[in-house]
């Protein structure tokens, strides 16, 4: 008799999970399955909106997995002693999991799997958060590529890896249920779910199902027109899911490629997928570029004197900017925990430029406020905002935060949304209340310096001393 882990991480689903299924698959009778999620005390010291969100997915799998008769086993502590642990009470033989590429996932599995081979454990692990690994998509010379165009280009001529189909029914049969001998775990997943402080809505599997449905009946067709807009849904929602793995890529590209009309127009749908391929590509680049979470990416550019200004800092972290369309969209953050696309690309830009503030700062803000914070992804953001990654924004091409606002935010429904303080403002002050005359901000209850902030820089002198910044770098 064999007795299989399977190892439960940021893939918290039941539908669609390679590791899962192909434990499954290699089963034979007589053999068993536990399944099982590691608490790593390290990733846990502080709890953030970011903890809140996936430990409330993870609570909504537990659920589920309960329901299907696989109950999940929660093992704490140390990750050499918990899985020798594990291994120990459940003679376990072998352990599945879906493999990280990057960042502490990576080191993590680096740990892990010499110690299982040391002691006899086999070991199957799997691509299976992005459609092609770090390794995958190449050029003819096999150097991996730097710039998402040609990159896109490979991407689209690969055939995609198909849906893993997970027998439920079997999955139920050869599960065991042995939790009473990993109390120790249960308890630390309970001290989880009771620090979690912010309680979401749409959150694990069915939900993720049910969203994705709602983005392909209609919207993805006008996803090219409508995603810049942040007053309009038009963006998936789907990065949260993907985050916590509560939903595959696979089922989402190959839901796509199912059910689109061709009959209809097909840019949105052309434009959605390239965003999928993005994710690939943010996360070959981290792989290739392991320190890119704390340098920058081209070595020119390593050692700009940026502003370490806390108070500033703070200030754009609270919304108090004085440039309304950035306010609307921290506030938006800290509120939500989310932010829209276009928005991130905004605030990153302003941080960096107007306010010549280190992008790693911003960076590491995101991590703690975004429910969707997927490292690969918000460090290449961050360093093509702050032109300082492979496939950047050009540094002298900086966003104007007004000119932003007027063209993405143009009746400011969205600002006003986000900063009651302007409710009253009118539409041509909107996007720069400091140019309302005296009169105007009493009509409007809104004086500048008191009910709102005043611009806290002039946006032309500095994007010209940002550029001059890189400028002596080049």
């Amino acid at each position: 008799m064999t007795t299989r882990a399977v190892w439960f991480r940021r893939d918290l689903r039941l539908n669609d999970h390679t590791a899962l299924a192909k434990a499954l698959e290699h089963t034979k009778k007589g053999d068993e399955i536990v399944c099982v999620f590691h608490i790593d005390p390290a990733l846990n010291e502080t709890f953030t909106p970011n903890h809140d969100y996936f430990f409330q997915t993870l609570a909504t799998l537990v659920e589920d997995a309960e329901q299907k008769g696989a109950p999940i086993h929660f093992i704490e502590g140390d990750i050499e002693t918990a899985f020798q642990n594990l291994i120990e009470q459940l003679d376990v033989n072998m352990v599945y999991f879906n493999r990280d590429e990057t960042g502490y996932g990576k080191k993590r599995d680096q740990q892990l799997l010499p110690f299982l081979n040391s002691i006899n454990v086999e070991v199957y692990h799997y691509i299976d958060h992005h459609l092609h690994g770090s390794g995958e998509v190449r050029k003819q010379d096999g150097n991996h590529y730097k710039v998402f165009t040609p990159y896109f280009r490979k991407w689209k001529q690969l055939q995609k890896p198909t849906v893993q189909k997970v027998d439920h029914e079997l999955l139920s049969k050869v599960s065991i249920n042995e939790r009473v001998s990993f109390s120790q775990g249960i308890k630390a997943f309970d001290d989880l779910v009771n620090h979690t402080e912010r309680v979401f809505e749409g959150v694990g599997e069915k939900e993720a199902l049910q969203q994705l449905e709602h983005f392909l009946e209609e919207d993805i067709y006008d996803y090219d027109e409508r995603r810049d807009y942040p007053a309009v849904d038009g963006t998936s929602l789907m990065s949260r899911y993907l985050r916590t793995g509560a939903i595959s890529i696979r089922t989402i590209y190959h839901q796509i490629e199912d059910r689109i009309d061709h009959r209809r127009k097909t840019t949105g749908v052309d434009t959605y997928v390239s965003e999928l391929a993005w994710r690939d590509f943010y996360n070959m680049i981290y792989h290739f570029y392991p320190n890119a979470g704390n340098e920058e990416m081209v070595q020119k550019y390593q050692g700009i004197p940026w502003n370490n200004d806390e108070d500033i800092l703070r200030k754009w972290q609270e919304g108090q900017t004085g440039f309304p369309l950035i306010d609307a969209a921290m506030r938006q953050l800290n509120e939500t925990g989310w932010m829209h696309n276009r928005l991130r690309m905004a605030v990153a830009s302003f941080l960096t430029k107007d306010l010549l503030i280190d992008w790693r700062k911003g960076e590491r803000y995101f991590k703690d406020r975004l429910i969707d914070y997927d490292p690969a992804s918000n460090i290449g953001g961050w360093q093509w905002a702050a032109s300082t990654g492979t496939d950047p924004v050009p540094y002298f091409r900086v966003f104007n935060p007004t000119r932003q606002s007027e063209r993405f935010d143009p009746h400011g429904r969205f600002i006003k949304g986000w900063l009651p303080e302007l409710e009253n403002v009118k539409k041509k002050h909107i996007h720069d209340p400091s140019r309302m005359s005296i009169e105007d901000q009493e009509e409007a209850n809104c004086i500048i310096g008191e009910d709102y902030p005043a611009p806290m820089v002039d946006h032309k002198r500095m994007r010209e001393r940002a550029i001059e910044l890189f400028k002596d770098k080049t």
